[in-house]
């Protein structure tokens, strides 16, 4: 209960809640990234983003995923090829 409190506490103090008389979860993942005391919570608080940014993130880590796959299958052809090839000349 203390940590919590003093979670809330210091977000609200370091954070826009004084402005607003409010807590928000953006004091809370700003405190969690910022304050090396709970750098730890930053998995658990992360930044609020929006859906449409997430899917573009996606999207680019499967592309980018699969380019990578390509270069790992053609550079694993390549290897058969070599191999077959010496078979063939014994």
């Amino acid at each position: 209960e203390l940590f919590v409190q003093y979670l809330a506490t210091y977000s609200y103090k370091h954070g826009r809640g004084k402005e607003k008389n409010a807590l928000t979860y953006s004091d809370l993942s700003h405190t969690a990234e910022e304050c090396e005391t709970f750098q730890f919570l930053a998995d658990i608080l992360p930044k609020k983003i929006l859906a449409s940014k997430y899917l573009k993130m996606l999207e680019k880590e499967k592309r980018d995923g699969e380019v990578g796959e390509d270069d790992e299958e053609d550079e694993e052809e390549e290897d058969e090829d070599e191999t077959v090839g010496e078979d063939v000349g014994s």
